[in-house]
């Protein structure tokens, strides 16, 4: 228990406070008082409006520092935003729908998000950043691939740990399936995803990156009916935002590779 003085000198002052501050795991009130309380002085701050300055910094550094831990905890595998996505590049993906999604309602209503396209067409570039956008505004996010899911089901199914595997997945708010389509499930797989599906059907949301349309499903999930049900879980009450043919990152490196040719 730290010692109530009174007519502490600067110096003393500042100890309590690093001291209380460390007591009470404030860090950022720790690190910022003194800028602030300079601040205060020469903006004449009252006392309140002080120590709302010194809440609000720890407030602000706490939602960071969440947010930070949310988005690792996703497990994306680089960094991407809606900031640094070439929209101009793509007219094929519309800015005004994605910043719709970027709101977070289709989460807070369980709806499903799909994107179907060739490569490099930025799919998985706005699968990610989606997905840290949902993280940065409070969501449980899981990003995997596809077939990473159903290596872990299987093993999970192998272990009698199936149950346990698929609610752990069914908890998050999102979880971000990434090249769904790319290479072909057995029936057993197959019908694991469909579990995890039916697992957050209507209750937490599922976005999907694919190479492939809805009609090239097959060669993934063979089985037609349970492909016909994993399409009906993946597109209900959702959003299919079909981002094209063409590869914008080979006509970025293109367009590099020429400009000294050119110049040359």
């Amino acid at each position: 228990m730290l010692p109530r003085q009174r007519n502490l000198t600067e110096q003393a002052a500042t100890t309590a406070i690093d001291t209380a501050c460390r007591l009470l795991r404030l860090p950022s009130i720790r690190n910022e008082f003194a800028e602030i309380a300079d601040r205060a002085v020469k903006d004449q701050m009252t006392y309140r409006g002080f120590l709302a300055e010194l809440l609000m910094a720890e407030c602000d550094d706490r939602g960071r520092r969440r947010s930070e831990r949310r988005i690792k905890a996703a497990g994306f595998p680089r960094d991407k935003s809606l900031r640094t996505f070439d929209f101009d590049a793509n007219p094929n993906i519309d800015p005004a729908v994605i910043n719709t999604l970027a709101s977070c309602e289709w989460i807070k209503k369980s709806q499903p998000l799909c994107l179907i396209g060739d490569s490099g067409t930025g799919k998985s570039h706005m699968l990610i950043a989606l997905g840290t956008e949902a993280a940065m505004q409070g969501y449980r996010v899981r990003y995997t691939l596809a077939t990473k899911l159903v290596n872990e089901l299987v093993e999970a199914a192998d272990e009698k740990q199936l149950n346990k595997t698929i609610a752990r997945y069914g908890r998050v708010d999102l979880l971000c399936i990434d090249e769904l389509g790319y290479m072909e499930l057995d029936r057993h797989g197959a019908e694991l995803l469909f579990q995890v599906l039916t697992e957050r059907e209507e209750k937490n949301s599922v976005a999907i990156a694919s190479n492939e349309s809805f009609g090239g499903w097959t060669k993934t999930f063979t089985d037609p009916r349970l492909c016909a049900a994993i399409v009906d879980r993946l597109t209900f009450n959702g959003t299919i935002i079909e981002t094209g043919t063409d590869s914008y990152r080979l006509a970025s490196t293109r367009a590099r590779t020429e400009a000294p040719a050119k110049a040359g």
